[in-house]
This record gives structure tokens, sequence and C-alpha cells, in this order.
């Protein structure tokens, strides 16, 4: 029986998902899943080393493992030393397979900063957009309006219905109309769905040249229920969040770790 530890270095977390291969004809078993701040991690628990990035696992309480991949943010990402980097959007459609059992889907993936897009046909990826530029429509910006609304994220995603219309498609240019809107006096429901379908507004443009009639929502975002709502009714599609949306990365790199190891064995 193998361990693989599963590592997706996210823009605002570090997302660990511990994996061992089960019994021939079952599936992995899921051991362990840690979250982490990612300036937090870097402090903590990695250093540069030779231009890798050299992380003390042990300190994490973690056990040891017979392999490590890893994933990353954008360009910025750092190989981990003593195991395997593989692209991120690879880790993302594993781990949407794994969680979900499907092999047709969209992937909609809105992380902290960023978002991908990914047509996923017999469980391969077919073409894919993504934006890691602007965090208009990431988790940062509803971090950024539930803190103008002096609201926590989970009463946010509380409000779907009758959205105040939100024009400015830059994340800082919308707290300063999110200002204005609520000295005009517009409610706090209203001011919030504003938010949320604000977020779906800049998805559903991307999602047209996809034809799957299911989206698999992943990323930080996944937990909101009033987005996960007017995605399903914007887009017409069924809306699959899988049960660890977060850590979606982090398991399709553990995932990818089994597969290897299962094929040496061969």
């Amino acid at each position: 029986m193998a361990t693989v530890c599963g590592t997706d270095l996210g823009s605002r977390s570090v997302k660990i998902a511990v994996m061992e291969n089960s019994l021939e004809g079952l599936p992995p078993r899921i051991k362990r899943l840690e979250r982490l701040d990612t300036i937090g991690f870097y402090r903590e628990y990695g250093r540069k080393v030779q231009e890798k990035l050299a992380v003390d696992f042990k300190a994490l309480g973690l056990p040891e493992v017979d392999f490590l991949v890893s994933t990353g943010y954008g360009r910025n990402t750092l190989e981990v030393a003593g195991g395997e980097t593989i692209p991120e959007l690879k880790a993302h459609v594993k781990g949407a397979i794994f969680q979900t059992g499907l092999k047709d889907f969209t992937l909609v993936d809105l992380g902290g900063q960023d978002s991908k897009i990914i047509a996923v046909k017999k469980g391969r990826m077919l073409d894919f957009q993504t934006n890691d530029k602007c965090a208009a429509s990431s988790g940062r910006y509803l971090e950024n309006m539930a803190n103008v609304l002096g609201m926590t994220l989970e009463e946010l995603g509380e409000y779907a219905a009758d959205p105040v219309e939100l024009s400015s498609t830059c994340a800082v240019f919308g707290e300063s109309e999110l200002i204005g809107k609520i000295v005009e006096g517009e409610p706090m429901s209203r001011l919030a769905a504003g938010v949320n379908e604000t977020i779906v507004k800049r998805i559903l443009p991307l999602l047209r040249s996809y034809t799957s009639d299911v989206i698999v929502f992943t990323g930080g975002v996944a937990y909101n229920k009033a987005v996960r709502e007017l995605l399903q009714e914007g887009s017409g599609k069924e809306i699959v969040v899988p049960q660890e949306p977060q850590f979606n990365g982090a398991i399709g790199c553990a995932v990818y770790g089994i597969e290897e190891l299962e094929e040496e064995e061969e």
C-alpha cells in the first residue's frame, strides 16, 4: 500500500491531500486534508533551496509518503524538492474526475485570485480559459465586498434574490461603486445579491462555447450558495459541487501520484 501527498500551492492558501491506494479494485482513499495560509506556509515550513521549494513536511505533522506531487498558482510556482510538479489544469481535471466520477463536464474553478474554465470530454481536457490577471471573478473579490458590507462570506452567500446591478468590471472600482449604492440606501440583501451576481455575470460569457450539460464547480467560491444558484439559473446547466471543492487541485495531484506508482508496479 502506497501513500502519496498532493500539494496545491495556491495564491491565498496551500492545500495538502494525503492519499493511499486501497486494495485491488477499490479507489484510492483520502487520509488527510490540510489547508494553510500561503504566506504562513512559506514562512514556517518552506525555504528555497537550489531553485526548488524544500518543505518541512515532518514539522507539518504529515506521515511519511512514497511520492510527492505538487501544482500551483500561475507562473510563480516553485517546484517542490523531492517530488514531481504537474500543470495546474491537469491537477484540477484529475481531482474533479476522482471526486465526481464524471468524465464529461465543464469545470469552473474560482479560486482566491484566479479563475479557470476547462472543457472535459471522456476524461480528457479539450479546451480551457484562465484568468490570473484580475481578481474580479475570484474569492478575493468576494472577501473585499463582504468586508465593505460588514458581512461574513457565509452571510454573503445567502443572498441571490433581486440583485442590485453593479456595472464595474474591476475589483477595486467595484468597491467604490458598492459604497455608492450603500449611500443611496439600497438594502443590504440586494447589495449582497448584486455582488454574487457580478461574479456570475463575468463567468457566463466564457461558458457560451462549452456544450456540456454539467458544470463541476470547484474552488473556494463554490461554497457560496448564492453564486451556485445564480450560475445554475444563468447557464441552465446542472451544477455539481464535489465534497471538497477547495482541495480539488491537491486531490488531483495525489490521484496522479497514485496512478504513477500503480503504473510502475505493473
